[in-house]
């Protein structure tokens, strides 16, 4: 499972639906509809939120405006009505690392896409977060 601190606009198709499929997953643990994946180190930031239910469906929401953008039919539904007001703060380096993270898996994937963000240095984040200063989290199973 990744639930990814860059903006879905960066993922490629198959990123885009692996994360819509992951984050509705996420949804369904921390609603107790599961039994799988409650210790899923990718989780911890949402669990520590308040409302991570209401977070995940702040998280969805976002990946499901993408999806609409690219003509995709995700089925909205699926996200929980209620949504969470704050941010989540999220370091830099985490944001940098799954930058260089997908941008291995496009050299394989989907060069073009690739090629098209030679020029950015620093990806937008999705909008749930908040960029601040910090290292990779320790929860991030480094490959």
């Amino acid at each position: 499972m990744r639930l990814w601190t860059i903006h879905p606009q960066h993922l490629d198709a198959k990123g885009l639906v692996a994360l819509w499929r992951e984050a509705l997953l996420a949804q369904a643990v921390v609603l107790g509809r599961t039994r799988g994946y409650r210790h899923h180190p990718q989780l911890a930031r949402f669990l520590a939120t308040p409302e991570p239910a209401a977070a995940l469906a702040s998280y969805l929401a976002e990946v499901h405006r993408e999806a609409e953008q690219r003509g995709y039919s995700f089925n909205a539904s699926k996200i929980g009505e209620a949504r969470f007001e704050g941010e989540i703060a999220e370091t830099k380096g985490q944001l940098l690392y799954e930058w260089e993270h997908l941008r291995r898996k496009l050299k394989v994937r989907d060069p073009d896409r690739l090629k098209s963000f030679r020029s950015i240095e620093i990806p937008l984040h999705h909008p749930l977060f908040r960029l601040v200063a910090g290292e990779v989290r320790e929860w991030e199973k480094r490959e």
